[in-house]
């Protein structure tokens, strides 16, 4: 289980490499290149988007107690994945200093007024992806606290079911022993019953035969 989840970080640290270089390379390149650049990009950030998937799959099968490191690693990782995704929405919107006088050019006030809005229009667009990658941030927390808080009440309902058999095997056995002792209760009556019955026929037995020898004493003494 370990081992691939590392061999998963290892896979991770290489990509997001790249995808730092590639971002810091975006807002130089000329129009056709960067649009390329950025669609590579693109695709990397979904490989490593997928690859922070298959990691939360493992921390998600390792057993509790032994958790909680892991759980911090892919709380990094995943902050790691929002900062690369808001570097790379700033660099698709950012330009080098040709792009830049290339689009204003060198017309003295009119230049610097577009550039002062274009600068505007970005710090704009800067600010609401900020917003959204909080939000974003919020929603995925909001998400991980309630996946953790679901696997919390899966584990107490697995013991209380546990439990519940446990009661039940003892319940059981509460009925054999008590069907035992019924039968155990029965058995030592009858034979208490039998030597009760025993003792009085030997009593019996007993008192005929006093009877028999006094009337055998009586009927000699007649005789003589």
């Amino acid at each position: 289980m370990s081992s691939d989840f590392e061999g998963y970080e290892q896979d991770f640290a290489v990509l997001t490499a790249e995808i730092t270089s590639k971002i810091a390379r975006v807002p130089r390149l000329p129009p056709d290149e960067k649009k390329q650049m950025v669609a590579n990009v693109e695709k990397q950030l979904e490989e490593a988007k997928e690859l922070l998937e298959q990691m939360d799959l493992e921390v998600r099968e390792i057993p509790p107690q032994s958790r909680g490191m892991y759980s911090n690693r892919m709380r990094s990782y995943k902050q790691e994945m929002g900062k690369l995704e808001t570097d790379f929405k700033r660099s698709r919107i950012a330009y080098s200093d040709e792009v830049r006088n290339e689009l204003l050019g060198d017309d003295g006030n009119s230049s610097e007024n577009q550039l002062i809005k274009l600068r505007e229009e970005r710090a704009h667009l800067l600010d609401n992806t900020e917003r959204l990658e909080r939000s974003s941030r919020r929603l995925e927390a909001g998400y991980q606290i309630a996946v953790e808080t679901e696997q919390i009440g899966q584990e107490v309902l697995e013991n209380l079911s546990h439990d519940r058999e446990k009661i039940q095997r003892a319940r059981e056995r509460l009925r054999e022993t008590d069907a035992n002792l019924g039968k155990s209760s029965r058995v030592l009556t009858g034979m208490l019953r039998r030597i009760i019955q025993n003792r009085v026929l030997v009593v019996i037995l007993a008192i005929i035969l006093v009877i028999t020898i006094l009337l055998a004493i009586t009927f000699s003494v007649r005789r003589h």
